[in-house]
């Protein structure tokens, strides 16, 4: 259970990374020198995404064979899937809305 709660955990910690770096955007400070790209953060949550899903994908067929799996078992593995999805497509849409962004600045 605690593993399904890990795409949620890896955005937020990196979104607070993020948030907490207080210098300016293109500027390195030294508590970010350590840290993972943000890109490796993004990679390994949309892969924690796909598992989240594949667990759902085999709850419900585990269901409907009648292989032992309880419905709110099922039910759990997708609202968790589902949740997942939703936050990272949050994410997506707030990075397109900041490259919009960007994109018409004028300098």
């Amino acid at each position: 259970m605690q593993l399904a709660m890990n795409p949620i955990g890896a955005v937020a910690s990196s979104l607070s990374n993020l948030a907490g770096a207080g210098g300016l955007p293109g500027s390195v400070s030294k508590s970010t020198q350590g840290a993972a790209p943000f890109s490796d953060l993004m990679t390994d949550a949309i892969g924690q995404v796909s598992h989240l899903e594949d667990q759902a994908h085999a709850a419900v067929a585990g269901l409907m064979t009648g292989s032992g799996v309880d419905v709110h078992q099922a039910m759990i593995a997708a609202q968790k899937a589902s949740m997942a999805f939703e936050l990272a497509l949050a994410v997506r849409n707030k990075a397109v809305q900041a490259y919009q962004q960007m994109i018409g600045m004028q300098f």
